[in-house]
C-alpha cells in the first residue's frame, strides 16, 4: 500500500485548491498548505483565541474519575458544533468530572494543527480528517480516533444567483454550463472547507454525478465556512458546499440559492465527529469516555425540538457561530427556503444529534470515505480499508462509555447504502465501488 507523502510546509496559494487540470500532486500540496492558512487565520481570530494549553503536566486521578480534568475542545463556526457547546453551557461536562472549554478556531487546518500539537485535547471535526491524518494523506501521519459521531445531515450545496433557474438538484443541468465556461477559458470555481473533509466529498460526488470532473473541468478551492458567503458575494466562486448557517445566509441575502441538501444525496449521512489523537485516547481512556457521556446528554437535549430555539440563542454568540439566531433556527427546525422557484419546504431529514443511532462510529463510514479518496486520486493503490476503519472508528470506546451509563445504542450497521445517483455502496466491496465511477481521478 502506497499512501501519498508530501511536505506539510509546502508553499501554496493561501486558500485555493488547484483549478482546471490540477494534478494529484497539486491537490495534495494544497491540502498540506492548509497548515499555513490555518496558522495565519488563527492568529487573526479576534476575540476568540484563548491561552495555549497543552496536555503535558496535567494531574491524573484514580478510580473511575477522568485521568485529565481540564480539557479544551476545538470547534468551527458551524451549527453542528452544538453538542460540545451545549455540554459546556449546560454543565454536562462538569457532571462527568470534566472542566470542558470550547475553543473556536478559524478553519479546519487550524483545528487539525492544534490537535496535533496538543493545544486542544479533542475536537469537532470533519469525519474524513482523522481518517486522512491516520493514513498520512496531505502531511505527516498522525493517528487519530473517532469514538463518536456528532451529527447527521444538514449541509447544503449552494450556487450563485446567476445560476438560478438553470440548475436545481440535478447536477447534469450544470455540465453544459461548466463545459462552456471551460471552453471560453474561464473555468467555473467551486469551494469546500477542507480537501479530505465531508464538504469536499459531497461537492465532488455531486459534480461527478453530473458528469463533471472537479479535477479537470472546473476549479476547487478551500474556503473557511464563515467566509463562504463573502466569497460568493464578491463573485469569486460559482458554488460551494458547507454546513449551516452559511447556506441559509446566502439565500437570505439573495447572493445565491440552495441547489441540494446533503441529506437528499444520502439520507442520514455521517458528518462531524468528536475526534482525539490516538495517543491521547490510549493514555486517558476514562477521560475520553467521560467526554462521550457528557456529549451524549447534550445530544439528547438537542434532539428535543423544543430546545432548538435555546440552542440557537446559545450558539449565535460571537465566540461560537456568530450569526443571527433566526438565520440559524429555521434550518435547525427543518424549514428550508431553497431561494429559487422551489420556495420553502419542510424537510423531515434535518440535522440530528442523537436519534436513529446517530452517534455510533460505524466502520462502513470510514470505508466509504477511503473509497472516495481512492476514486479521486488522493491515495495510490488499494487502501487497507478494513484495517484503517478499525483503527480509526473506535466502536469499543463508544460501547464501553454507553454501557457505563446504561444507554442502549443501535449497534453496528453493515448494510449497503444507495446514494441519490442510484449507485450502491457495499461496505464489503469498497475497492470495487471506488472503481465503478465513470468520473474519477484514480491513480494506480
Amino acid at each position: 500500500m502506497n499512501h501519498s507523502k508530501l511536505n506539510p510546509t509546502a508553499s501554496v496559494t493561501s486558500n485555493e485548491m488547484p483549478a482546471m487540470g490540477a494534478s494529484r500532486r497539486q491537490v495534495l500540496r494544497a491540502l498540506a498548505g492548509a497548515s499555513l492558512l490555518g496558522a495565519a487565520a488563527v492568529s487573526g481570530l479576534a476575540g476568540c483565541e484563548k491561552k495555549k494549553t497543552t496536555v503535558a503536566g496535567v494531574q491524573t486521578s484514580s478510580g473511575d474519575a477522568p485521568e485529565v480534568t481540564d480539557l479544551r475542545f476545538g470547534m468551527i463556526a458551524l451549527t453542528d458544533c452544538s453538542p460540545l457547546v451545549i455540554a459546556e453551557k449546560k454543565g454536562f461536562f462538569k457532571k462527568y468530572g470534566i472542566n470542558g472549554i470550547v475553543d473556536k478556531k478559524a478553519n479546519w487546518a487550524a483545528i487539525r494543527d492544534t490537535l496535533v500539537q496538543d493545544e486542544i485535547h479533542g475536537t469537532h471535526m470533519l469525519i474524513g480528517m482523522p481518517i486522512a491524518s491516520t493514513m498520512g494523506i496531505g502531511g505527516n501521519k498522525v493517528p487519530m480516533v473517532i469514538p463518536w459521531l456528532l451529527n447527521r445531515n444538514g449541509q447544503s450545496i449552494s450556487l450563485a444567483k446567476a445560476l438560478k433557474g438553470k440548475v436545481q438538484a440535478d447536477p447534469k443541468a450544470l455540465k453544459p454550463i461548466v463545459d462552456a465556461a471551460r471552453a471560453a477559458g474561464k473555468p467555473m470555481s467551486f469551494a469546500m472547507t477542507f480537501p479530505t473533509g465531508t464538504h469536499a466529498m459531497w461537492m465532488r460526488y455531486w459534480l461527478g454525478a453530473g458528469g463533471i470532473n472537479p479535477d479537470k473541468d472546473c476549479g476547487l478551492k478551500v474556503v473557511p465556512p464563515a467566509n463562504m458567503f463573502k466569497n460568493m458575494e464578491s463573485g469569486e466562486m460559482d458554488g460551494f458546499c458547507v454546513g449551516e448557517p452559511w447556506n441559509a445566509k446566502t439565500v437570505a441575502e439573495n447572493v445565491g440559492f440552495t441547489a441540494i441538501n446533503t441529506q437528499d444525496m444520502w439520507k442520514d449521512h455521517p458528518e462531524k465527529v468528536l475526534a482525539f489523537k490516538a495517543s491521547f485516547a490510549e493514555k486517558n481512556p476514562k477521560t475520553v469516555k467521560a467526554a462521550l457521556k457528557a456529549v451524549h446528554e447534550a445530544s439528547v437535549w438537542l434532539d428535543d425540538m423544543g430546545n432548538r430555539p435555546e440552542q440557537c440563542e446559545i450558539i449565535k454568540a460571537t465566540g461560537y457561530v456568530n450569526c443571527d439566531k433566526d438565520l440559524i433556527l429555521g434550518r435547525m427546525k427543518g424549514e428550508y427556503d431553497m431561494g429559487d422557484a422551489r420556495g420553502k419546504k419542510t424537510d423531515p431529514n434535518y440535522m440530528i444529534f442523537s436519534q436513529r443511532n446517530c452517534n455510533y462510529p460505524q466502520l462502513k463510514y470510514a470505508t466509504w470515505f477511503m473509497s472516495q479518496y481512492r476514486r479521486w486520486g488522493l491515495v495510490e493503490g488499494t487502501p487497507d480499508y478494513a484495517g484503517i476503519a478499525k483503527q480509526v472508528m473506535r466502536t469499543d470506546i463508544y460501547e464501553e462509555a454507553m454501557k457505563e451509563i446504561g444507554y442502549a445504542h443501535g449497534g453496528a450497521n453493515t448494510a449497503s447504502e444507495t446514494l441519490f445517483d442510484g449507485i450502491t455502496f457495499d461496505p464489503a466491496k469498497p475497492e470495487e465501488y471506488a472503481k465503478s465511477f465513470a468520473v474519477n481521478s484514480m491513480k494506480g
